[in-house]
This record gives C-alpha cells, sequence and structure tokens, in this order.
C-alpha cells in the first residue's frame, strides 16, 4: 500500500487526533493511531475506549487500500520537525514496515496489525437519538465560557463536566463546582431540539481544539453518548452519568445591591493586591461604598498585606464582603464586557456577576460564593 500526502496536512490530522490518546493506556494498542486508507481519503483513529476521533484527509498516488497501526507520538513528534512538502509512504503488509519518505531523508518504523486495534463500542440505547446542526462557534464560545468552573472533586462526579442543556431556541451551558457557577445561554443557532446532557472535560477540550477551524458541525446524541461529525472529522464520547443540580434553584433573585466597575482597572486591582493573599485561604475583603470600592489582603503568617482603592457606581447599603480572588481573576477574565455588574444582597449570599452589556444572542452569568469576614 502506498500514497503521497502533505506533510502539513497530514501533521494537523496526526496532532488533532493524538489529544485523544491518554498518555499511559491499559491497553497498549491503544498507543497507536489506527490507519485506513479507502477510496483516496486517509483516516487517522485515536481511542482512549471512552472516546474516539476520526480525522480525514485527502491523499494522492494511491497503490492499494488496507489498514495498519503506528505508533502515535513517534509520528507527530517527526512529522512536527519535517517541512510543509510531499510525503510518499509505504506499507508492506508482510513485514508491517512503514516507510517515509520526502525529498531530503527516509524514515522507517513497524507498524501493528490492525485486527488488534478495539473499535469505538456505542452503549446499547434504548431512545432515539436527538440530531440537530449548529455552528461550531456556538459550541466552542460555550466551552471557553464554562470550563474553568468545572469541579474536580470525585465525590461531586456529575458537577465534573459542563451540562448542555439544549432547547428549541439555543443552547444553555452550565458549569459548578459549588463554589462559583457559570451559566452561559448562546442562540447564535435554534437546535429545534430539547435533550440534556453532561460534557466530560477531555471530549470538551478535544472540541475546543480539533474543530476549532471547522464551521458547521452535526450533533447526535442519546442519552449516553454523542457523535459530533464534520467532512474532516468524527468525534465520538460518552457523557457523564446521573443528574446534574437544578442550577436556576441557586441563583439568587433578589439582590437588592447593585455594584458597577470597570472590568480591567478591577481585574488589575484584585491582581496585585492578591499578591498579599494568604496562599491557604486566597481571601481578599472588599468594603464598598456610593463611588469606591476598598480592596484588602494579608498574610499573617508572612506579616504582609496590601490595600487599594477603585472608582465605582454603587447602589445600596455599605457592605464588606470577602472573595477568593483566584476565583475573582477567573471572572474577570471570562467576561468580555468593559464594566462588570454585581448584585449583592449580604456579606453571607453569593454575587451575582454580568456583563453590563450582554454580547449579542447570549446570555452571561457568573456566581461566585462569599468568604467569611469578621473584620475589614
Amino acid at each position: 500500500m502506498k500514497f503521497n500526502v502533505s506533510g502539513k496536512s497530514l501533521y494537523s490530522a496526526a496532532s488533532a487526533v493524538s489529544k485523544v490518546i491518554n498518555a499511559k493506556n491499559a491497553l497498549t494498542i491503544l498507543n497507536n493511531f489506527y490507519i485506513d486508507l479507502h477510496d483516496g481519503v486517509l483516516s487517522i483513529t485515536g481511542s482512549d475506549v471512552e472516546n474516539a476521533l476520526t480525522a480525514r484527509i485527502a491523499v494522492s498516488e494511491t497503490e492499494g487500500e488496507g489498514t495498519f497501526c503506528l505508533d502515535a507520538r513517534r509520528l507527530v513528534d517527526l512529522l512536527k520537525e519535517l517541512p510543509d512538502q510531499g510525503i510518499e509512504v509505504n506499507f508492506n503488509e508482510e513485514t508491517l514496515e512503514v516507510v517515509l519518505t520526502y525529498s531530503n531523508g527516509r524514515y522507517s518504523m513497524v507498524g501493528v496489525p490492525a485486527d488488534q486495534y478495539p473499535q469505538y463500542q456505542k452503549e446499547a440505547d434504548d431512545e432515539d437519538p436527538v440530531v440537530f446542526a449548529c455552528p461550531v462557534e456556538q459550541i466552542i464560545k460555550g466551552i471557553e465560557t464554562t470550563i474553568f468552573a468545572v469541579g474536580t472533586e470525585d465525590f461531586h462526579p456529575q458537577m465534573m463536566g459542563i451540562l448542555l442543556d439544549i432547547m428549541p431556541d439555543g443552547i444553555t451551558f452550565v458549569a459548578t463546582d459549588t463554589r462559583k457557577l457559570v451559566k452561559y445561554v448562546n442562540r447564535l443557532s435554534a437546535p429545534g431540539v430539547t435533550k440534556r446532557c453532561i460534557l466530560p472535560v477531555k471530549p470538551a477540550t478535544i472540541l475546543k481544539t480539533a474543530f476549532a477551524k471547522e464551521e458547521t458541525i452535526t450533533v447526535t446524541i442519546t442519552s449516553k453518548s454523542a457523535t459530533v461529525q464534520t467532512d474532516n472529522y468524527t468525534f465520538n464520547f460518552r457523557f457523564i452519568k446521573g443528574n446534574f443540580p437544578d442550577y436556576n434553584r441557586v441563583i439568587p433573585q433578589n439582590n437588592p445591591y447593585t455594584l458597577r466597575v470597570d472590568r480591567l482597572r478591577f481585574l488589575n486591582a484584585v491582581r496585585r493586591v492578591g499578591v498579599f493573599v494568604d496562599p491557604g485561604f486566597g481571601l481578599e475583603k472588599f468594603r464598598i461604598t456610593a463611588d469606591k470600592i476598598y480592596l484588602k489582603s494579608s498574610d499573617a503568617n508572612m506579616c504582609t498585606s496590601g490595600s487599594e482603592t477603585l472608582e465605582c457606581e454603587y447602589t445600596g447599603a455599605d457592605i464588606v464582603i470577602g472573595f477568593s480572588a483566584p476565583y475573582l481573576m477567573e471572572i474577570c477574565n471570562t467576561i468580555p464586557s468593559e464594566d462588570i455588574v454585581v448584585a449583592l444582597s449580604d456579606p453571607s449570599r453569593p454575587g451575582v456577576f454580568r456583563p453590563a452589556e450582554q454580547a449579542e444572542n447570549t446570555d452571561l452569568l457568573v456566581l461566585l460564593m462569599p468568604m467569611n469576614v469578621t473584620e475589614f
């Protein structure tokens, strides 16, 4: 079997697919790509049993067809260093030798029989799949906006992923780790269907990177898994089992105090004062008045402290409240508008952060639980 292929195209496909492969696999064969040549199209598949990504690229001057497996890390490392030019690939079915040749070099590797590679098996499902198409931008933006709030604790497995609440008029993305919660509604396109599923972090990251240059995807969802497909990629992955918490119940509806502040100035002040927080707690204190925010932090163990004053617009009774500095920085980096609006109630109730101006067809809300403050 022989074919010619663009080195840049082959590297791009192999690099994307390699993101599925774990650094350590229980099955050694999963360290390899499953490579298939058929009808002038080269398919490269990577899998970790739970997820499987296939990339397709056009090749030329083909002789024969077939399948084989090849060490993924070694192939990606080689292609990364090769110049952008045509590569000839030869596979000897008898010796399993794979030879890559280009104008200035020849590289030989040993393949593995393709029949040893475990194929991705979809779990049996009792319901009909839900199918819809949407712009890739809609999915990627939802993932980028919410992934920082995903939980990492095993005893809350349902929170270790992003909830996709798919409605006829848009998609709501939600993530929480019990300390912060992000709700992001995107109505860039209308799926026209209703479905709920919890997307694990790994598939979310792969969708964000591998499909970044695609325009439109077709999504097929069952209760246990999904398939995302374009002309160039097919991605199969399983969902997190269980029920996601009722996120609407935990969002305060009656926070009477309103704070508006310049996002970048607030972020930079939080970052500077945050240098002096106790690293074990991350507590940063705020005293908010009608036109000023006073920021303060200290580390008693190191006898250090920092404070700043920032202009703001605030309606409500003066309040002293504490928040985690790292979490505040994540929120400020996620909200895209020039100003942030924060709805507050009292020092024991969560603050609700929103952009002052919502982007078109979107609605973003971030909830952050306060930290205990005894004095300012």
